[in-house]
């Protein structure tokens, strides 16, 4: 009598596989993101991926949509813990110099999801629901159009000081927010 296989009872496992997928996505890319790769490095069978996703673009979307949930957190985080106009202007300076971007991980997920978003338009709500919750807690401490300028500011001077030697100071960072904040 052939003995059975008794499964893993893991009511987290799609949650998990979108932690990994991230994982995946980082060290390979998008475009090198497999139902397989992810299956592998997550320990699941391949069955699992699609029973949890319709597809790899499903797949995408819900580690793309957790991404910017955990940057969304933190924006909210930092920006709450602001309670004056010098708390807000230094909590702008820490989302670009502080641990959210320093991850070269963390940069590279961003770097794939515009990339992606560009060529897929299933992810564009992704990436629109990413800046709402970008402008919507800056704007807890500025109009509409700064929050706008401030955010594209932080991915800017985000991008530029992973890819660049030349750094963008935070004392730059903080004279450049106080002009944007004037």
């Amino acid at each position: 009598m052939a003995e059975r296989i008794k499964r893993r009872y893991e009511p987290d496992r799609r949650e998990r596989i979108v932690e990994v997928a991230l994982d995946v996505i980082a060290e390979h890319g998008v475009a090198g993101t497999t139902h397989r790769r992810v299956a592998e490095a997550a320990d699941v069978p391949l069955g699992s991926m699609t029973y949890h996703f319709k597809g790899i673009d499903d797949l995408l979307v819900a580690a793309c949509t957790r991404l910017s949930q955990v940057v969304a957190s933190r924006y909210r985080e930092v920006l709450e813990a602001a309670t004056t106009v010098e708390d807000a202007r230094e909590a702008v300076v820490e989302l670009i110099c502080g641990g959210l971007w320093a991850s070269k991980r963390n940069m590279v997920l961003s770097f794939e999801l515009y990339a992606y978003a560009a060529r897929n338009p299933k992810l564009k709500p992704v990436l629109l629901e990413w800046m709402g919750y970008s402008h919507s807690h800056l704007g807890r401490h500025y109009s509409p159009a700064t929050a706008r300028v401030l955010d594209a500011f932080i991915e800017g001077a985000t991008i530029h000081n992973t890819a660049s030697t030349n750094l963008i100071s935070r004392d730059e960072v903080r004279a450049v927010v106080a002009r944007l904040t004037a």
